[in-house]
């Protein structure tokens, strides 16, 4: 196994090769992907100075990008899923870029963003990276442990890192249900949540791995907004989309018992059937992965989102109760 790197200590506290690390509580490889980034660019430095050329480079950034390299924790039967790339621009820094914009996608009936009823958005708590658990107390959802990280790229103004832009995520639970609407749950606000991205463009949260419910590739839901200050209307987003989950860490998890009937919904859709990845298969909205279902898993997404267009996913239907025990649920 590889060893863990140490940080080393400074007057001015821990440090890995001369960086002062993010959070000065945590281990070298649990710093986040503005840390990897800006490990990686003093790399490319040092590649450069001893003449070792652009394949020793684009080797480094294959072993350094993105969080599911810097979490520590792997499977040698992971399988990686990354998004088509193209070579980047100086702008988005070590970060490679999907072939295009991130799709509009419905958000579908169960938003709680306030388009259809339900608002999670106006909750002072609703800024969070751990989404596991209710606001102000109440349900934890039980599941697989998954970290999400987003790189949300300003495509308007070169790919560069999308700093400050609000990102808010939901997603149902291990048993298809979504807080705020399903039977039962509908005072619950578990598995939403919203996060800033910092000046590498990066978000993170920490969730589980959402359930397959009939009708549907398994999913999350995401909406972007220019200023956290505007999240209060669901009218103010400028990009809503979904993450489609890798298909065989997926069958992986489904195998547990919490997934109870996922197994069965996931045999009966494809990626091509999708009703919203099919014109593509998802391949804009598959993130790279890697993990596995004891220690959990890590997946990341670079997003690419066009300010100069005009979203065009309409609003949210209205909702309804939901599903329980992975069976029949709601269409998006």
């Amino acid at each position: 196994m590889s060893r863990v790197p140490e940080p080393e200590s400074t007057p001015n506290g821990p440090a890995y090769e001369g960086r002062l690390l993010d959070r000065a509580d945590e281990e070298v490889v649990d710093q986040g992907v503005a840390f990897d980034v800006r490990t990686l660019v003093s790399r490319r430095v040092v590649l450069s100075i001893l003449g070792l050329g652009a394949g020793a480079v684009t080797l480094a950034a294959c072993s350094s990008g993105g969080a599911a390299a810097s979490s520590g924790v792997a499977s040698a039967t992971a399988t990686a899923a990354p998004t088509p790339t193209v070579s980047s621009s100086a702008s988005a820094s070590a970060v490679d870029l999907p072939a295009g914009e991130i799709p509009d996608e419905t958000a579908g009936p169960y938003p709680g963003d306030g388009s259809n009823g339900p608002d999670a958005l106006t909750n002072s708590g609703i800024v969070r990276s751990d989404i596991r658990s209710s606001i102000g107390g109440g349900t934890t959802a039980a599941g697989v442990p998954i970290s999400l990280t987003m790189t949300i790229l300003d495509m308007a103004n070169n790919d560069a890192p999308f700093a400050n832009v609000a990102v808010y995520v939901w997603h149902c639970d291990a048993e298809g249900r979504y807080s705020m609407y399903s039977s039962d749950i509908e005072n619950e606000t578990y598995l939403r949540g919203v996060q800033v991205a910092d000046s590498a463009g990066v978000v993170t949260f920490s969730s589980i791995f959402p359930a397959c419910y009939s009708g549907r590739w398994p999913h999350i839901h995401f909406e972007v907004y220019p200023t956290v200050d505007g999240i209060t209307d669901s009218a103010n987003a400028i990009s809503t989309s979904q993450l489609a989950m890798p298909e065989a860490e997926a069958k992986a998890v489904y195998a547990l018992p919490a997934y109870d009937g996922s197994t069965s919904n996931l045999g009966k859709v494809s990626l091509a059937s999708d009703n919203v990845f099919s014109d593509d298969s998802g391949a804009l909205q598959l993130p790279a992965v890697t993990g596995d279902t004891t220690s959990g898993y890590q997946l990341s997404l670079v997003v690419r989102v066009d300010t100069s267009t005009t979203p065009t996913a309409g609003s949210a239907p209205s909702g309804g109760g939901g599903n329980s025990g992975g069976g029949g649920g709601p269409a998006a």
